[in-house]
């Protein structure tokens, strides 16, 4: 992969454009999760540590393009200057009126500048050319370091990388890329994926993907249903897609997929639901399938053990009711136990991952949802392309001047 990466770039004084992806939960100014922040501190770290004046850029949320800032206050990184500034322990200002005023974009050495939300100017979704030379206007480098959106080709991470000076890949976005490569293009044998979710028809490219390259794909939580529903099993009144039960035959044919051999079930979805466990030939009709069993619990912990390689995007059951928690927290255990080499991404497998505090035992752990749902499943990541296009067009001059 030819890209140049931010750490090979001399950064000294020059202005430095990196784009984040900040976009967290904001309450009445209040952010729930950090995480996404914290991740995205090392790079701007490293930027200000090499003499760079650091220019930040990121969205939050959907708001309105074109209606400014005081329009729709909700949408203002404010809350998330101010975090920054606590974690980096530098001086982080924001930026409101950035391209009519660029002074405001030219911060001191050793500190930050902040944009106001990318997603309030007008071209952005739309991957506008005028959009992106605005920004790129505003640096001397720019840095793509947010894998979350890498997989959206806008003016803030796609087009601006176009038109910059230069523009390489920050050290979130380049660890992303390094863990996937390394689990998709040479993984170690055997390998594992897990894909749990709602339903089969959100997860069919990556379920397709994976089941030619896998050695065994564990299916779970409303997926698993109509994988058993293939196999002949009663799955009760339980989330099913009917339409997609040859697929899941097909794609059994294709990969060895372990089928639940006992679940947990309710009569009704709700956290205080009386759960039992059942063989599944004995699922009732009134029954909804809302885990995996004690049994399956185990025989998945024992392949999971076994693999060298594996890939987890997806929960095998309702986790977020403790009564039908215990298949993923076996399975979150079983990977955080594997020496082998892991990795998960997905809004859920990590709420998953940090309820059951076993983080640290993840080899690798994404920050992208979408992005990394993409990857996996074969696609092109706009953002990664044009630097991969940028990145061959500068080793190509760096080659011709070399030999003249």
């Amino acid at each position: 992969m030819t890209i140049l990466r931010m750490q090979d770039l001399d950064l000294r004084a020059k202005r430095v454009l990196i784009r984040e992806d900040l976009n967290v939960a904001v309450k009445n100014g209040v952010i729930a999760n950090d995480t996404r922040i914290v991740a995205a501190a090392p790079a701007i770290k490293a930027a200000l540590d090499a003499g760079a004046r650091v220019i930040v850029m990121s969205h939050l949320g959907r708001p309105e393009e074109g209606k400014p800032i005081s329009e729709q206050p909700s949408a203002s990184l404010a809350p998330v200057a101010e975090r920054l500034q606590h974690l980096l322990g530098v001086r982080v200002t924001l930026a409101q009126d950035y391209f009519a005023q660029p002074e405001q974009a030219l911060p001191a050495v050793g500190e930050v500048v902040l944009l106001e939300n990318v997603r309030i100017n007008a071209g952005e979704e739309a991957n506008a050319d005028d959009l992106a030379r605005r920004y790129a206007a505003l640096c001397d480098v720019f840095v793509m370091d947010a894998f979350g959106t890498a997989h959206r080709a806008q003016a803030s991470t796609h087009g601006v990388a176009k038109f910059a000076p230069v523009a390489c890949a920050g050290p979130l976005l380049g660890s992303e890329l390094d863990a996937l490569e390394l689990a998709l293009k040479k993984p170690a044998r055997p390998m594992l994926a897990i894909v749990g979710g709602a339903k089969v028809s959100s997860k069919l490219q990556v379920l397709e993907s994976l089941a030619g390259i896998v050695d065994q794909l564990i299916v779970g939580g409303g997926i698993a249903n109509t994988f058993l529903l293939a196999a002949g099993h009663p799955v009760g009144k339980s989330l099913v897609e009917l339409d997609l039960v040859d697929t899941a035959r097909a794609l059994m044919s294709k990969t060895h997929i372990p089928l639940p051999v006992d679940v947990v079930v309710a009569k009704s979805f709700a956290a205080d639901a009386e759960a039992s466990i059942k063989p599944v030939a004995e699922v009732a009709a009134d029954d909804m399938i809302l885990d995996i069993g004690p049994q399956t619990a185990a025989a998945f912990a024992q392949i999971i053990a076994g693999m060298q390689t594996i890939i987890w995007n997806g929960p095998v059951g309702v986790f977020e009711f403790d009564s039908f928690a215990k298949g993923t927290e076996a399975v979150a255990r079983a990977v955080a136990a594997n020496q082998g080499f892991s990795i998960a991404g997905g809004g859920e497998t990590i709420a998953a991952i940090d309820k059951f505090e076993v983080t640290a035992d993840i080899s690798y752990i994404s920050t992208g949802g979408g992005a990394f749902l993409e990857f996996v499943q074969g696609e092109t990541l706009p953002a990664v392309q044009i630097l991969e296009q940028v990145g061959a067009r500068h080793a190509h001059h760096s080659t011709e001047h070399t030999t003249r």
